[in-house]
Parts: structure tokens; C-alpha cells; sequence
């Protein structure tokens, strides 16, 4: 047996038995970008992902025949030319800088850099009881075993019950590639894959159900808006918000939002709206960082706040901005409806 190289593919097959659709994968290259993770080849058919298990299982964009061709690696960028230029020299000492914005520090002056608190990490169990259906990888990183049986990769003392993975999440930083759990960094995402385990363990096909905690925590969520002459958008900051089970129902004066979060967190908020809208035409959608409303004004007058508040605002100058804080792209002059051009 021969093991396809092609990316997302990686599985074993027989060279004759190599038809022109035996191999599904990404002809393209992993693009990272923000957090968000998705292929060159088919980022506008498959959405990115924020969760790197995710993106390993976005399915192929091309079909065609296994290879155990080793993959091109792109040729390395050239270094590029810096001009160092001596800034200063103290006695035997000489600083030189590669431009006039360039700062520099000494040895006496750097700074310590702020250490954040390690988040902790809970490993996965496999649940013995449960049963695997055949062809099923364990969900280690770093592991590529495919299921057989429980005598050959679960049961103790089997053939290939050892697991070799790596037991924290993958980190990408600035093109270099690695794992949180161990020192070895890499550039290309192909060698990204190889770095070998660095724990031993028991494989895990069918991780064990983690008991939720008894209370629900209620939660605060940012809330940003902008608005045109004709519509309002207003952003709900709740990360990876289950959208099968949260609610949002908009009404002509409110917005009832009631969001379920990841680790039994919860948002809720009812949106009393500073203007009437009309919500057979508002929406609203679901991304992987946020809730988007887009509600449509009854009138074209201008929102002074997303909100209605009993605070004098004083004298406030309206523009419609175009992300709520440089720009505009309407009328500079304030629009109002009927009702309070009669009062001008």
C-alpha cells in the first residue's frame, strides 16, 4: 500500500487500483488569514473557518488519480535589501538602524514583554462503549491511524493501539506553522502536517460526552451600528453563536435577540429601536464572529442612537457613516420626516 501525498487527501491506496477519481483533494494552497482558514482553490465555494479540525475536514474541490509524488514547494522568496544606516555611536558602542522610522532600543531599555496566562487545554477520552464505524480517523492531531477493529487500535495491548499526537491545538504565526505542545516550527503547511507527535496516548474515535454544567451563564455582548438614509446595521459580537438554537425576531420598535454561546453562555437582549422599521423587510444572518442585523427604516430620518434613551443628547450633527466611524456615503445634511420638518 502507498500513501497519497496530495493535500487532504492522505489516504492509502493500491497503484493498480489508481482510477481518475480515486483522489479527492485541494489543488491549491491553505490560506490563513486573521484567524479564518480556507483553501486558494475553492475559497469562494467554501466558507473559511475560524476552528483548525474545521478546516481539515473541508472536503476536496478535484478529483483525480492518487500520488505519492513528493509536493513542489514554492521557490523562496529573495531576502530583501535593507540600507543600515548608523544612527548613533557611544564610544565602543554603534547603533544602526534600516530607516528613519525604525526605532531603536538597547539591551538596558527593552522592555519585559507582558506574559499571558497559559490557557488550559482538556483532552478528549474515547468512549469505549460507543462503536466506530470503519474507516474512521482519530480525531488527534498529528494522528493519521484510520479504524479497523477494537482488537487491532482500542483494546489494551493491541497492535496499534498507541496514539502519537499532539495534545494541544496548532498555532500559525506570521507564515510559521506549528503545535502549542511542542518547539518545532515550520513554513510550508506540508511539512506543517509531517511534524511527528509529541505524546503518547490512546487513540480516540469516539470522544466521551462532557457533562455541561448545571447553570447557564448569562453574558454581555458588543454592540456597533452604522446607518444609511434608508437602512440601519447594527453588529452583535457573539463569537461561534449556535444559530439552530438561538432567536432573533424583529419587530417595528424592537429587536428580540437571545443568543446561545459555546460553554453554556447565553445572551440576551431586547433592542429598543430609536425609530419605527419595517420588519417584513429587515434580516438578519449568522457568521462564525457575529450577528448581523440589517434593519429597513420606515422613514429616512436619521438615527441619532441605535437605541431610544431618556438622556438630553444636546445638539448632535448627523452624517451616515460608512462602518459607524470615518466616512460618508448619503446626504451631509440632516434628513427628517414629515413630522419634524413642520417643527422647522
Amino acid at each position: 500500500m502507498v500513501r497519497c501525498t496530495r493535500k487532504n487527501c492522505n489516504q492509502e491506496y493500491e497503484p493498480d487500483n489508481n482510477g481518475p477519481e480515486s483522489c479527492t483533494y485541494h489543488p491549491g494552497a491553505p490560506i490563513f488569514h486573521e484567524g479564518l482558514k480556507s483553501w486558494s482553490c475553492c475559497s469562494d465555494v467554501n466558507k473559511p473557518v475560524l476552528d483548525f479540525d474545521e478546516f481539515m475536514q473541508i472536503e476536496g474541490c478535484t478529483t483525480g488519480h492518487h500520488t505519492d509524488e513528493a509536493p513542489k514547494a514554492p521557490p523562496p522568496k529573495p531576502a530583501p535589501q535593507v540600507d543600515l544606516k548608523m544612527t548613533s555611536s557611544t564610544g565602543a558602542s554603534e547603533t544602526y538602524s534600516s530607516g528613519p522610522g525604525t526605532s531603536t532600543l538597547t539591551p538596558g531599555s527593552r522592555a519585559p514583554p507582558e506574559v499571558a496566562p497559559a490557557p488550559k487545554f482538556e483532552e478528549e477520552e474515547d468512549d469505549t462503549s460507543a462503536p466506530v464505524p470503519a474507516g474512521t480517523k482519530c480525531r488527534h492531531n498529528g494522528c493519521k491511524i484510520v479504524y479497523e477493529s477494537d482488537e487491532l487500535h482500542r483494546m489494551e495491548g493491541g497492535e496499534a493501539a498507541e496514539c502519537t499526537y499532539h495534545p494541544k491545538p496548532p498555532i500559525f504565526h506570521e507564515g510559521s506553522k506549528g503545535y502549542l505542545c511542542c518547539k518545532r516550527r515550520v513554513l510550508e503547511f506540508d511539512e506543517f502536517l509531517k511534524i511527528e507527535g509529541c505524546k503518547k496516548g490512546r487513540h480516540v474515535f469516539v470522544p466521551k460526552a462532557k457533562a455541561a454544567p448545571e447553570q447557564e451563564e448569562f453574558t454581555q455582548c458588543r454592540i456597533d451600528h452604522y446607518q444609511t438614509p434608508t437602512e440601519v446595521h447594527a453588529s452583535v459580537f457573539a463569537k461561534k453563536a449556535n444559530p439552530d438554537t438561538s432567536t432573533v425576531r424583529i419587530e417595528e420598535n424592537e429587536v428580540h435577540i437571545d443568543l446561545y454561546l459555546p460553554a453554556s453562555k447565553r445572551f440576551r437582549k431586547t433592542l429598543q429601536l430609536w425609530g419605527p422599521v419595517n420588519a417584513a423587510e429587515s434580516s438578519y444572518k449568522f457568521y462564525g464572529t457575529k450577528l448581523e442585523l440589517k434593519l429597513k427604516k420606515r422613514d429616512n430620518r436619521s438615527w441619532t442612537l441605535l437605541e431610544k434613551t431618556d438622556r438630553d443628547l444636546g445638539k448632535i450633527n448627523f452624517t451616515f457613516g460608512v462602518g459607524g466611524r470615518t466616512g460618508t456615503i448619503g446626504a451631509k445634511d440632516l434628513v427628517l420626516d414629515d413630522a419634524n420638518k413642520a417643527r422647522t
